[in-house]
């Protein structure tokens, strides 16, 4: 007996849609059917429901097709546990197997030497763009462990450009990262201290990206990739891996979207010399409390040095909130400041524009 959820890429990542159950009978009523568990039993759920009337996991249509049971809820995060209750039957997360739109159908699995990547690729005879998407910490694997599937589902992203815009290759390595408590990285750490491991091994090393872009090359031979409109943007420690590809690659992108972009002294150094396209975003601070002061201080840098086309947006609280960031009344600091983390939902939906000029950006 196979239980299905069909799930696809949200705001939060990979979201819950809708489940399926072989079922005989009568379907249940909408009543008789709930969830519980850690990814809907949250402060800002029990918020969203005493204000708004209803909240993610909230059973929304039930009926019976095709000797199936077909339920369909108000999207919920699938980061973490949760259990289907209908009547006195439990099914737990782990009882299902998760399909997710156009992730599991269109991105192909590839391993080239050390690096593993999924890709998807347009419907194309010509050559197209290309959007390189870095991943943020914690969203790799350790060596030996790799799946090559968490860097598309952990985040809204790599695969939301797909759906977006169809006729680009997209293109998203996992990175191999060390092992590490993920709940303390960049907290209360001096900038001074904030370098990540040198070791080529891990992370989005200068290694690592070379040979990421030695791939990408690869394809522009191929006829695969427009030479002039290759971009490259990620998240945190992908977006310091975006620095870090502009200096490593500089001569592939055309131009960059480094979001929440982790500053170490390299990273800072990298971002201030950088004189290709460039649009910088983040949250006004999040759980890195120097990072938006080193971001500004190194777009400065840049304008004043002749880069006209360097771009800074610093997400305000109110325009975080539109997307339901840090909506809960009365956050301590650090669960404020990590939930401001998540300002590549509002680059990425492009409601500012940033993905738009940043396909727009043609190499010369």
């Amino acid at each position: 007996m196979e239980l299905t959820a069909h799930a696809f890429l949200g705001l939060t990542g990979q979201e819950i849609s809708s489940f399926e159950i072989p079922w005989d009978g009568a379907a249940p009523a909408v009543d008789g059917i709930h969830l519980e568990g850690p990814a809907v039993e949250t402060a800002q759920n029990a918020y969203m429901k005493a204000s708004r009337g209803h909240a993610p996991g909230d059973v929304e249509t039930v009926d019976v097709k095709d000797g199936k049971l077909v339920i369909t809820v108000e999207p919920f995060t699938n980061r973490v546990p949760w259990t289907l209750v209908i009547g006195d039957k439990r099914f737990a997360k782990a009882d299902f197997t998760v399909r997710t739109r156009t992730a599991d159908d269109k991105f192909a699995k590839i391993e080239e030497g050390r690096v593993m990547y999924r890709l998807y690729s347009p419907d194309a005879d010509e050559p197209r763009p290309m959007i390189l998407f870095l991943h943020g910490g914690g969203n790799g694997g350790y060596e030996g462990e790799r799946d090559n599937e968490k860097q598309l589902m952990a985040d809204y992203g790599p695969v939301n450009f797909a759906e977006d815009y169809p006729d680009v290759y997209v293109m998203a390595p996992m990175c191999v990262e060390e092992r590490r408590d993920m709940s303390k990285v960049n907290m209360n750490v001096s900038f001074a201290q904030s370098n990540f491991s040198k070791d080529w091994r891990y992370g989005w090393s200068r290694y690592y990206l070379g040979k990421v872009c030695d791939i990408i090359r690869r394809m522009i031979r191929e006829g695969k990739v427009d030479p002039k409109r290759v971009y490259v943007t990620g998240m945190s420690m992908g977006g310091a891996g975006t620095v870090r590809a502009m200096s490593v690659g500089s001569d592939l992108f055309a131009a960059a979207v480094p979001v929440c972009p982790s500053m170490t002294p390299e990273t800072f150094e990298i971002l201030k010399s950088i004189r290709r396209p460039i649009w910088v975003t983040s949250a006004y601070i999040d759980h890195t409390l120097y990072r938006h002061k080193y971001l500004v201080d190194a777009v400065m840098h840049m304008r004043d040095n002749g880069n006209n086309n360097a771009h800074l947006t610093l997400f305000s609280p109110e325009e975080l909130q539109k997307y339901d960031i840090a909506i809960t009344p009365d956050l301590d600091y650090p669960t404020l400041f990590h939930q401001n983390h998540w300002s590549w939902v509002p680059t990425y939906k492009d409601d500012y524009g940033i993905m738009s000029w940043l396909l727009n950006q043609v190499k010369d």
